[in-house]
């Protein structure tokens, strides 16, 4: 008998049922920011204020703006410092895949998607998606004040919307955003 030998690549599967796709479950916090976004109209509020930074004529449809800020939402608060670490967490994550609004079968957009989008949308444009994202959720999930007090002792809030920071580098979202636009080279830090 002959030694076997493992074959250095596999077939690919040529058809695979949706039911043989492994289950996972929801991801909470993802599901109910969707909704509460949705209640709001997020993505009509966004294609209105996009608009004017897109040619209506030329080209193929680009990536919604409620996709690439939902990109950026998950950024921030899963603690991504990459624009490919972004791109790569959502083509992983079935939820995620979810809270984008994308099918299993269909491809989530690329680092260089979100590079473009970046660069067509002023800072602008940014700071009001983010104040309305952080409005919605103060007034929908009650979120008052920065400190709680318990057993007469102020502890920071787990839940204060205006005032979380990545604990990794204690940035604020504006100053996410900006950092990632200064490595990307698209302003200068003097912005």
């Amino acid at each position: 008998m002959s030694l076997g030998r493992r074959k250095s690549q596999r077939q690919q599967e040529l058809f695979v049922p949706t039911q043989e796709l492994p289950k996972t479950p929801r991801h909470v916090f993802y599901e109910r920011l969707n909704r509460l976004l949705a209640e709001h109209n997020f993505d009509t509020f966004l294609e209105e204020l996009c608009t004017p930074y897109y040619t209506a004529v030329s080209g193929r449809p680009g990536v919604p703006p409620g996709v690439y800020f939902r990109m950026l939402l998950i950024g921030y608060f899963e603690g991504l410092d990459s624009q490919r670490g972004i791109a790569w967490r959502c083509a992983d994550s079935f939820s995620l895949r979810e809270f984008l609004g994308f099918k299993i079968t269909e491809a989530t957009p690329d680092h260089s998607s979100l590079t473009r989008i970046r660069q067509r949308l002023p800072l602008s444009v940014h700071n009001q998606v983010f104040t309305f994202v952080l409005k919605i959720a103060s007034e929908e999930l009650s979120l008052i004040g920065l400190d709680i007090g318990v057993d007469s002792t102020m502890i920071e809030a787990n839940a204060a919307m205006k005032s979380i920071v990545r604990k990794e580098t204690g940035e604020d979202w504006k100053e996410y955003l900006k950092r990632l636009m200064i490595e990307a080279g698209e302003i200068e830090e003097d912005d």
